[in-house]
């Protein structure tokens, strides 16, 4: 019989449940879908045999009944802030409150506290002090070493330095967390001097606290890596430099090292990752009987802004291979694409066209990036002994499987489907993927053609899978720029609007390509954003899609920003940190308003950029 987990006392009793196993705490609204990870770890947990139970955004100001309500657990708490980094869904680049919440009924703002992950954590601790609680997620996930918070503005320890938690279970962790429930099952937690139990200590991709410096495991073959301590690194932005060029380079390898880092009287411990997911496992995650709708108690409330936005949208893999400095997706899900069969695929689609509600178009079928599925290295073995951060950048590595054919294929057989009417593209493409074979360019029915069939591709998404306007992510227009976000040249971008206008005119299309551009990024300064807006001007943009940057946990460019050097370079880099700095760089997107514009023209004059005022007519 479907159902959804429970999240009251009243449906456990009706389940006939005496206790539950295992407690999953978050800061979203519970979604049963697979696109939300309190959802996926819960239904593996159950499809394992354990009994699961959710606390979706319990009350933390009050009596902390909400915490209470399920007692006890036999195994353990799980706790994750949610999709989201809390302070990150709470707050925009200039470090403003944000008015909404896109993971909770009605998009209502104030349903959970900052660091959710640290405030749950302790609650729980305070009341059930016996019980293990393994924190989880992307909050926990990227700030599971040193790391610079950009709200704080400060560097802060590990999270599982200032948490009571048990253990923390970083990235995509279906995998770890069965492994987790089961050593706990067998009643192992703790030792008598109370360090972790030898095999929890053992297990790939978590980390944990210990007061031992001389590590001894089962898995005696992890080469294992210490990091300057937080002390050291709070005196010197270089050490911690130096430590995020280990955390990434190790974080990209299929067989990494373990990371070590003393904080205080303690070590924190991080456990090399999980091998990547094979196909059979990341279907048996999509595959599980999800209701693929928010719970029926917020029904009153309002919808939920970010299951209105996906839940007409099908993820066919997870990682990247990207290697982006200001993302985090290849920390989290890793660098190796990790693909779904196309039976899943298709089958996921079958049971979306049944729904009452679904009005035949598919809003996306992608996932971190559009093209990369069923891509990856060619031998396996080179891939196991490889460390760059990116197949793509700065060149494309010649071991990469790129072709796009089983892609289209995919996309022709989901578009034929009963029931479909349309199949959008709404993830960001790579357009940095395609290549020309052998460096020449083939003529082939009027069209270009290349090695991986990537432009080709380009074709059959703007004419079949655009609604009108496709977007795409050139970041910038300054080279310097670029090279500091791992970002091809902008040539790239020039190169794609004259294939795409190309493509329009043929097909009678007026069609728009709409660019993404991120300000105050480091190595940017007001020159570079003055340069973009000439650019902009003379391609005939009056932009949208535009960002100021923010730095979160564990990206190179947060790095870059907190410690004023490149991680990978160790030379120096500027940054413009001050918000009057920033509101300059963000209003050159706006060349274009007249309210703006005496603004733009102050700031101009300040830097001695006056030129740009006649280039751009201000």
């Amino acid at each position: 019989m479907p159902h959804f987990l429970p999240i009251t006392l009243d449906e456990v009793k009706r389940l006939g449940w005496e206790q539950v196993d295992v407690v999953l705490v978050t800061g979203d609204a519970y979604i049963d879908h697979p696109a939300f990870g309190t959802a996926v770890i819960g239904r593996m947990l159950e499809a394992a045999g354990y009994r699961v139970a959710v606390i979706p955004q319990p009350n933390w100001r009050d009596d902390l009944r909400d915490f209470r309500k399920f007692g006890r657990p036999r195994l353990f708490f799980g706790v994750t802030a949610g999709a989201m980094d809390s302070m990150v869904n709470h707050y925009t680049a200039a470090r403003r409150l944000r008015h909404d919440d896109a993971y909770t009924p009605g998009g209502q703002a104030g349903f959970r506290p900052d660091y959710a992950t640290y405030v749950y954590s302790r609650i729980l601790k305070q009341i059930y002090p016996d019980v293990p609680v393994v924190i989880a997620g992307i909050e926990a996930s990227m700030r599971r070493l040193t790391h610079y918070d950009y709200w704080a503005d400060k560097l802060m320890p590990s999270i599982l330095a200032d948490t009571p938690a048990d253990l923390l279970n970083y990235g995509m962790g279906e995998k770890t967390t069965l492994k987790i429930a089961k050593i706990i099952e067998n009643g192992d937690v703790r030792t008598e001097n109370g360090e972790l139990c030898e095999a929890l200590r053992s297990l790939p991709q978590v980390a944990y606290r210990t007061k031992n410096g001389k590590l001894k495991t089962e898995n005696a073959h992890w080469n294992s890596i210490e990091l300057h301590s937080y002390e050291e690194c709070l005196k010197s932005k270089r050490k911690q430099a130096e430590n995020f060029h280990i955390i990434e380079r190790e974080s990209n390898k299929i067989e990494a090292a373990r990371l070590v880092q003393r904080c205080g009287d303690q070590y924190v411990v991080v456990n090399p990752p999980e091998p990547p997911m094979t196909t059979e496992e990341i279907d048996a995650s999509f595959d599980l009987p999800y209701m693929r709708l928010p719970h029926p108690k917020y029904k009153k409330r309002g919808p939920i802004p970010a299951f209105e936005m996906i839940k007409n949208s099908v993820n066919i893999h997870r990682g990247c291979f990207g290697g982006c400095s200001f993302c985090t997706i290849s920390a989290h899900q890793g660098k190796q694409i990790a693909s779904r069969s196309e039976r899943s695929i298709l089958n996921e689609i079958k049971l979306m066209a049944q729904s009452e509600d679904f009005n035949g178009v598919i809003t996306d079928l992608g996932g971190p990036s559009a093209n990369m599925w069923q891509m990856g290295g060619k031998d396996k073995e080179l891939c196991r002994k490889c460390s760059r951060y990116s197949c793509i950048h700065p060149t494309m590595c010649r071991n990469l499987q790129s072709d796009h054919r089983p892609l289209m294929d995919l996309y022709r057989k989901v578009s034929a489907m009963p029931g479909i009417k349309h199949v959008f593209i709404g993830s960001g493409i790579r357009c940095d993927l395609f290549e020309v074979e052998n460096g020449k360019q083939i003529a082939e029915s009027g069209e270009r053609r290349d090695g991986n069939y990537g432009w080709e591709y380009f074709r059959e998404v703007v004419l079949h899978h655009t609604s009108g306007r496709l977007k795409v992510a050139p970041e910038h227009t300054s080279a310097n720029v670029l090279k500091q976000m791992r970002k091809p040249t902008f040539d790239l971008f020039v190169h794609t609007k004259q294939r795409f206008d190309d493509i329009c005119r043929r097909a009678g299309l007026r069609y728009q390509l709409i660019p993404y551009f991120i300000s105050s990024h480091p190595g940017c300064r007001l020159q570079d954003m003055a340069e973009l807006a000439v650019q902009m001007q003379r391609m005939g943009y009056r932009l949208e899609q535009i960002q100021d940057f923010t730095p979160t946990p564990m990206t190179l460019s947060t790095e870059t920003y907190y410690t004023g050097i490149n991680p990978d370079t160790m030379e120096p880099v500027y940054v413009a940190r001050h918000p009057n700095e920033k509101q300059e760089q963000r209003q050159m997107f706006f060349f274009y308003k007249r309210e703006v514009q005496p603004q733009i023209r102050q700031s101009l004059h300040r830097a001695h950029l006056e030129q740009y005022i006649r280039k751009l007519n201000l």
